[in-house]
């Protein structure tokens, strides 16, 4: 199955179910293997040391809160889909304690967390500002905030070869890869909906972070935002 661009709870919690088994393989495959490329530069721009607590959101299998573990920080992957859930918890990632929630109404208290961070999970909230405000709540003042998502390459060119890649290659091969090859359809538009760089770094703004930057990877195939939970 597939979800639609209304991004329903439920259908898009359903879809990554679906996906779960085969996700990470077909990550890598569809990125190229750049997927560990863009997990190290979150990794990089969360500087996390030993001892901090950081919110993984829109965990998956836990792929990207394993990562984050290895630098002694104490990780808490949190996600709605039970399905990729469960593939994290197979897999047993030592020093990751996973949560099955919503990024709309996150089941932590105010200030939890030094630093939180989604990789390619703000994109699929019915309400990417709700979604900012909730890991705003979370986090304690003085706090960090890293989104790694898909984004527009810079380059106009380069845009036109990618946006080809998005709509033709990508679902051709997921057909080869992946659980449910329909749920990379949605991927693709869902890629192509989404703001670009400045547009985001707006709604961080808006939704009260600051010292809000971002940094292009890829060319802008991916974009790294960062904000600070202002002291006061």
């Amino acid at each position: 199955m597939r979800a639609q661009l209304d991004k329903q709870p439920a259908d898009v919690a359903r879809m990554f179910d679906e996906v779960a088994p085969k996700y990470d393989r077909t990550n890598t495959v569809l990125s190229l293997g750049l997927d560990r490329t863009w997990r190290t530069a979150v990794n990089e721009a969360l500087d996390l040391q030993p001892g901090e607590r950081v919110l993984d959101l829109a965990a998956g299998t836990a792929t990207s809160s394993a990562a984050l573990a290895r630098t002694g920080a104490d990780v808490v992957g949190c996600d709605f889909s039970l399905g990729m859930l469960r593939v994290g918890q197979q897999a047993s990632h030592e020093g990751v304690e996973l949560v099955a929630g919503d990024a709309l109404r996150l089941p932590f208290r105010d200030a939890s967390f030094d630093a939180v961070t989604i990789s390619f999970g703000l994109r699929n909230t019915a309400d990417r500002d709700l979604a900012l405000r909730e890991l705003l709540r979370v986090t304690r003042p003085g706090g960090r905030l890293v989104v790694c998502e898909f984004s527009s390459p810079t380059w106009a060119p380069f845009r036109t070869v990618y946006v080809n890649y998005l709509m033709r290659a990508l679902p051709a091969i997921a057909t080869k890869v992946s659980s449910d090859p329909a749920a990379y359809v949605y991927l693709a538009e869902s890629i192509r909906a989404w703001p670009v760089q400045s547009e985001l770094a707006a709604d961080l703004a808006v939704a009260g972070w600051g010292q809000v930057a971002w940094r292009d990877l890829t060319g802008g195939i991916v974009a790294l935002h960062r904000g600070v939970r202002p002291v006061s």
